[in-house]
């Protein structure tokens, strides 16, 4: 997470009053008429009902942020679509469609036109109404939707807010549904809706997307209308998570349903990709790796019959994550997951090609995360006069003591292959940089204009300190490299003498925005775009390497850290 002050609002007054009423918001007074579904019978549903149901969820999602009656908390807006769907799918031709509507529209109630806004910062992504087609919605209801859209609005919305100091979004009395029908097609309908609209109106990174996201919504729909099981709803919503490419979107937590569809057993055996191919690379559990006859270094090559080329791809478009390196990043974790009680193997250990059956065991019973868990210093001295920094579990109060042994040494390597145990970007900043030094700046949301994203100031790292740490410094990065160690790395990197090695980031940066999805989902997205100073992207691209180094598979054999030594050589070398 990012920590830092920013000054931008876009405040205009409001005509509907957003005021909480002794009896509470109206919309939290609507709870019983569909408390238990949304009461839609499945034949109802037919493909030929698909554009209907994409322009609804269109126009469902642009009164949801735009209406300053529903902003106001005046509606259960989830319900009211319950409300309005039959009608939309009993429309028997577009007219009729459109007709419906605008009646729906106009039933809101009466608006006031705003001034035109005059956006002084830098704009980044502007909303889209392209979908406004006057041919396809008619006369009425583009010019009802157009008075929406220029209707004066509070900075105040039920739905919608601004978390404090940092700005990205917070999605408010997004309810969960937790006892959830999954035979309801209402509430599944709405899970895409309500997902679509954030992406849409509040996703800092949908220029990235790389394709319509308006056709995205469009290709959804049969597929939501059609998951009527747990299982296939909650892939389809990965599947849908997958299409925005943000390494901090998934679905949270511990879901049950997802665990057994991965294999709720684990073999001891830690799996990375290599060269491209699946490696052993360590052990969870050290005395039941080496009896499985699995060596590091060994090379997967078939997993229950399936090749692991094929396994990789037939995962992909249900791993989120924001670039290819840490798609195989997430998949390498759940290779050798199984509900049975072994895995049938073929692997390659360097000579010949062997089979092999793993044992399978319970999470409780080989601890999966015993290396984050291991006591191991922040901070040492290695080789001679090389400190090393690992920012993992380094801590603000730790600084003075170890600043004072960095300034002793020739030279410095941070390694962020972790995330940040705390953040140190302007504590740490202050003594690598002789002067403030910019090294970022920052895209934020608007309340009322949603979809409009703007840029900030530039940010910068480090003070007026002639005593500044003069030796080299060395970044190490790769595919673990996210979030906040990406922004780390962006401040460090621009100090005299550092040098950024290893491979591509995660390309996920950006406090997080969470919220929840129809079945208890909890998810979240990327909530604010960090850049580089002039612009340049970091979400997807990663932070890039001034010299790429990856491990080797013949290094994993012989357990080096290829990428750490290389980092001491460029210390060392004159």
């Amino acid at each position: 997470m990012l920590k830092f002050i920013l000054s931008v609002s876009f405040c205009l007054s409001a005509v509907v009053s957003f005021c909480q009423t002794d009896e509470g918001f109206k919309a939290d007074r609507d709870t019983e008429e569909f408390s238990t579904g949304s009461k839609l019978s499945s034949s109802l549903f037919t493909e030929s009902k698909t554009a209907d149901l994409d322009l609804l969820g269109k126009v469902w999602g642009f009164l949801k942020y735009y209406h300053p009656a529903v902003a106001a908390g005046n509606y259960n807006w989830d319900f009211e679509l319950f409300r309005i769907l039959p009608r939309v799918l009993e429309a028997k031709n577009q007219k009729e469609l459109n007709a419906i509507l605008n009646k729906w529209v106009v039933s809101l109630g009466k608006l006031e036109s705003a001034k035109e806004e005059v956006v002084k910062q830098e704009i980044k992504i502007r909303p889209d109404f392209s979908w406004m087609d006057k041919k396809a919605l008619g006369s009425e209801l583009t010019l009802s939707l157009e008075e929406v859209r220029k209707a004066k609005r509070s900075s105040e919305n039920y739905y919608i807010g601004r978390v404090a100091n940092v700005l990205n979004a917070e999605f408010k009395h997004e309810q969960p549904y937790g006892a959830m029908n999954y035979h309801d097609e209402g509430l599944r309908l709405l899970c895409l809706y309500r997902y679509w609209n954030i992406i849409q109106y509040f996703f800092p990174y949908k220029n990235l997307i790389e394709e319509d996201w308006n056709k995205v919504l469009t290709e959804f729909i049969p597929k939501f209308v059609k998951a009527d099981n747990e299982l296939d709803y909650k892939l389809t919503v990965l599947a849908l998570i997958a299409r925005i490419h943000d390494t901090h979107a998934n679905i949270l937590g511990m879901d049950n349903t997802l665990s057994y569809y991965k294999g709720r057993k684990y073999t001891p055996i830690e799996i990375g990709f290599v060269e491209n191919k699946a490696v052993v690379i360590d052990y969870f559990d050290k005395n039941r790796g080496e009896r499985s006859g699995l060596k590091i270094g060994d090379v997967v090559e078939k997993i229950n019959g399936s090749s692991v080329e094929e396994i990789v791809k037939e995962k992909l478009a249900l791993t989120p994550a924001s670039n290819y390196p840490t798609q195989l990043r997430d998949i390498a974790r759940d290779l050798l997951r199984s509900n049975g009680f072994s895995i049938s193997i073929e692997y390659w250990n360097g000579t010949e090609k062997l089979p092999a059956q793993l044992n399978a065991y319970n999470d409780w019973e080989i601890n999966l995360y015993a290396k984050y868990q291991k006591k191991d210093t922040c901070f040492k001295m290695i080789d001679k006069g090389i400190a090393y920094l690992y920012p993992g579990s380094v801590k603000n109060e730790c600084l003075p003591k170890i600043i004072s042994e960095i300034q002793k040494s020739k030279g410095l390597i941070i390694d962020f292959r972790c995330y940040p145990s705390d953040f140190i970007v302007f504590s740490l900043g202050e003594h690598l940089l002789p002067k403030a030094t910019s090294f970022a700046k920052l895209s934020t949301g608007s309340i009322t204009s949603p979809g409009l994203f703007t840029m900030t100031d530039e940010i910068k790292v480090g003070k007026d300190n002639p005593d500044f740490f003069k030796g080299k410094i060395i970044i190490i990065i790769n595919e673990t490299t996210q979030s906040s160690a990406e922004y780390h790395t962006m401040a460090f990197r621009t100090a005299p003498n550092a040098t950024v090695i290893g491979s591509t980031t995660a390309g996920a940066d950006g406090n997080v925005s969470q919220f929840m999805l129809p079945g208890l989902i909890n998810t979240r997205i990327s909530g604010i775009g960090v850049y580089y100073p002039d612009g340049k992207e970091t979400q997807r691209i990663g932070i890039i390497p001034d010299f790429e180094v990856k491990p080797t598979i013949k290094g994993i054999k012989e357990r080096k850290d290829e990428v750490l030594e290389r980092a001491i050589k460029l210390i060392n070398e004159k």
